[in-house]
């Protein structure tokens, strides 16, 4: 008898449709786990370029890698929510006496009803849709990241450079003063206010080195490199980024990867609560079989057809609580964008500002205070002005530099938000083309 029934269930098994999926899935190779990582580019030894920083960025950056690997997480339950349920082997004996011994062999396979299946599938794709979304808002926010972090860079080379400069400008007033006082031409006060403004300058300079290695440790921090081995950032600081109108901004926001998150999760939601409503339809299980009575001396077919009874579980509380967490997202869909559009205002707002000042300090406060200083400078050293006019006039001076680089990197961090907002990364981007220039 069980040599009679083994082949049965065998070929039950392998003509099944769902074995025969798993084999296929299994041999096939049509889904396969990577646990290589991505080639790593090479930060440069000597100068670093934005196209540079951005490679560097996206080839590197650990989150943009674990944004990757989700994504690939996601397609894997695809593969799952294909998949059908198992068939069921079952056997019975009844009686311990061969004589009057019964033994039952049944294969019991469940059939879905209801579009469980499709219903699981189309959740499983909306969840890819919204992985996907999420590497992009994660490409965004590391660009925006780089492109900020590269202009504090330049601004903090910039700011270093000047440091210097007020320096030297300050030793020669020192030299100055002492040679006047020596000559017995001013008090040896002078030489006094000389040498502590020759200190604070000092001050400065030690400040700026610090605040361009810190610099420097932040945007090599992005692609995980604690020591920064590039010596310089290489680009065109005084190119502002342009100002768009705030219309075509706004037309834009529609398509930002964070709102599409934000779109995507409410049909996530939708697709997760058509699964609960599905559930509310039994399943139906089939039985195939054969029975032996050692009694009777001969075999039985058995055909059976299970129905499950929905009279106390009917999945109404995990469907009601789905159907509230599709409300959810349609709320936390509406909060996204109220808030995107008005951090994208304060954006356009800032770099408005910004480019404003920086054009008003270039045009005008900068050459008016820099001819200033030299001719304080230069009436000092022929005994027309005090060094008291000569401070004034340097404090002046560096002053304004330094307001002009504050404004400089104000302009280009509110670029670098507005294009998180927006989520683009293309190459004709404000910032990008501002760094690419000699």
């Amino acid at each position: 008898m069980r040599r009679r029934l083994l082949p049965l269930g065998l070929a039950a098994l392998l003509f099944n449709p769902s074995f025969a999926q798993t084999i296929d899935i299994g041999r096939g190779g049509t889904y396969e786990i990577s646990n290589g990582s991505a080639p790593r580019a090479v930060e440069p030894t000597s100068s670093l370029s934005l196209k540079a920083a951005l490679s560097l960025a996206f080839g590197a950056s650990p989150e943009l890698s674990g944004a990757r690997r989700e994504l690939e997480a996601i397609e894997a339950t695809i593969i799952q929510a294909q998949v059908r349920p198992n068939p069921e082997l079952a056997t019975l004996i009844e009686d311990t006496q061969k004589a009057t011994r019964t033994t039952t062999l049944q294969l019991n396979q469940p059939i879905e009803l209801g579009g469980k299946r499709a219903a699981r599938i189309d959740a499983a794709e909306r969840g890819r849709d919204a992985a996907t979304v999420e590497l992009d808002a994660k490409r965004a926010e590391i660009r925006a990241a780089v492109v900020a972090s590269f202009f504090d860079v330049l601004i903090a080379q910039e700011r270093l450079r000047l440091a210097q400069g007020s320096v030297e400008l300050a030793q020669r007033a020192s030299g100055a003063a002492s040679r006047r006082v020596t000559a017995g031409k001013v008090s040896p006060v002078e030489e006094t206010k000389a040498r502590v403004a020759e200190a604070g300058v000092r001050i400065e300079l030690t400040l700026a080195v610090s605040e361009l290695a810190t610099a420097r440790k932040r945007l090599a921090g992005i692609w995980g490199n604690p020591a920064p081995r590039f010596e310089r950032a290489e680009g065109d600081l005084n190119a502002l980024p342009p100002l768009p109108a705030l219309a075509d901004l706004n037309a834009r926001l529609a398509t930002s990867p964070n709102l599409l998150r934000a779109k995507i999760e409410v049909d996530r939601r939708q697709a997760l609560a058509e699964i609960e409503r599905s559930r509310r339809v039994p399943n139906v299980t089939v039985s195939l079989g054969a029975k032996r009575d050692e009694q009777l001396g001969r075999n039985q077919a058995i055909l059976g057809l299970s129905i499950p009874l929905p009279v106390f579980d009917r999945n109404q509380g995990n469907l009601l609580e789905a159907l509230h967490r599709t409300d959810k997202a349609r709320d936390d869909l509406s909060a996204t964008e109220i808030r995107l559009s008005n951090e994208l205002a304060l954006a356009y707002e800032r770099l408005n500002s910004a480019r404003w000042e920086t054009e008003s300090l270039r045009q005008d406060i900068l050459p008016g205070a820099q001819s200033a200083y030299d001719a304080a400078t230069k009436g000092f050293e022929l005994g027309k002005f005090s060094f008291l006019d000569v401070l004034d006039a340097q404090r002046t001076s560096f002053q304004a530099k330094s307001q002009y680089l504050r404004a400089l990197a104000e302009a280009h961090r509110s670029a670098a938000e507005i294009e998180r907002i927006l989520g683009e990364a293309s190459a004709s981007s404000p910032s990008a083309s501002a760094a690419t220039k000699p």
